[in-house]
């Protein structure tokens, strides 16, 4: 008689399955799941994770700080930035005085930026403090608004005034129309490729590091949205050129600027850039960072002075407590 023909591979797993089910007994039987079935029931057992909320920083508006410390527990700054300084300086600023105010370590105070403008450029800085620093992607991710002047005919290797003009080319022939027709390619979704003189990393080296060994980084494009971009011609200078743009997040304007020139069959580099806005938060209802950072100490001192003038009061009163018996003494003896 032949030999019964070998069963499938998958019907041998499942038979000898059964067969060590059936031999461990009914109990085993009950407790023992295939680990398919196993692992959807323990992903029916698991709950959705809930997003994590942010409860958004509580405005500082201007003219006048705080006079409660506590209210630099979880709050928002708007700073008009000058030109000059660092995003990392105006940060460095307030720690330094909020330190002092609170009476703790420069690195026990929580300050952060929301989108870094150039030591170039002015206006609007979103800092945030203490548990209001949760909230930096948020105001980081809304739209920007800028104004400033573009300069037709000269190129920079930064695509704006912090380096020397390295290429000449002729721009007498761009007409009006013709920088607003080059304009128009600009608008809604724009490939953009970051300028080398930036923070971005490529391969764990910042590109400003790179460019300015002189060294050119292969980048990738990002696309970013222009909604806005707005042009008009100097009334004296025709070479310059100022503009208004509504943007996304991440949209470089000094690439704007150089990239406006070559479409146009020239060059262009940025000569004046300031913030205008970020989402609903506009620069005219700013601090300017140095007369907050004044307010701040003068509080401090104020609080210095409380304290003194407490502890001197308490000295005082101390002391009459003790003198008290010796002079209800001195008043019996005088008896």
């Amino acid at each position: 008689m032949a030999d019964p023909a070998p069963l499938p591979k998958r019907q041998r797993l499942a038979t000898s399955a059964a067969a060590e089910a059936a031999a461990l007994g009914p109990a085993a039987q009950q407790t023992a799941a295939p680990p398919l079935q196993q692992q959807q029931q323990d992903g029916q057992q698991q709950q959705p994770k809930k997003a994590k909320q942010v409860v958004m920083p509580t405005p500082v508006p201007p003219p006048t700080a705080p006079t409660d410390p506590a209210a630099w527990e979880n709050a928002v700054l708007l700073i008009d930035k000058s030109k000059g300084w660092t995003s990392f300086d105006v940060c460095g600023k307030l720690r330094g005085a909020l330190a002092a105010l609170l009476r703790k370590k420069n690195k026990e105070v929580k300050v952060g930026h929301a989108g870094t403008l150039d030591p170039m450029a002015t206006g609007l800085l979103i800092v945030c403090v203490g548990r209001g620093t949760k909230a930096v992607d948020a105001f980081m991710a809304m739209q920007k608004e800028y104004s400033g002047t573009l300069r037709l005919g000269e190129a920079t290797p930064s695509y704006d005034a912090e380096t020397p003009v390295e290429e000449r080319l002729p721009w007498e022939h761009i007409t009006d129309e013709a920088l607003l027709s080059a304009r128009d390619g600009f608008l809604g979704g724009v490939q953009q490729l970051p300028p080398m003189y930036s923070a971005i990393k490529v391969g764990g080296q910042k590109l400003y590091e790179a460019a300015r060994k002189g060294k050119e980084v292969e980048r990738t494009p990002r696309t970013v949205t222009v909604d806005r971009f707005d042009l008009w011609r100097d009334e004296a200078d025709a070479q310059s050129v100022h503009f208004r743009v509504v943007c996304s997040k991440g949209t470089y304007i000094r690439s704007l600027a150089h990239d406006l020139g070559r479409a146009l069959g020239s060059a262009a580099h940025l000569t004046a850039l300031r913030r205008e806005a970020i989402g609903e938060h506009r620069v005219q209802g700013a601090w300017d960072v140095e007369q907050l950072a004044a307010q701040i100490a003068e509080q401090r001192r104020r609080m210095w002075q409380q304290q003194q003038q407490a502890a001197g009061g308490e000295q005082a009163a101390a002391a009459a407590v003790q003198e008290q018996p010796q002079a209800v003494a001195e008043q019996k003896q005088e008896q």
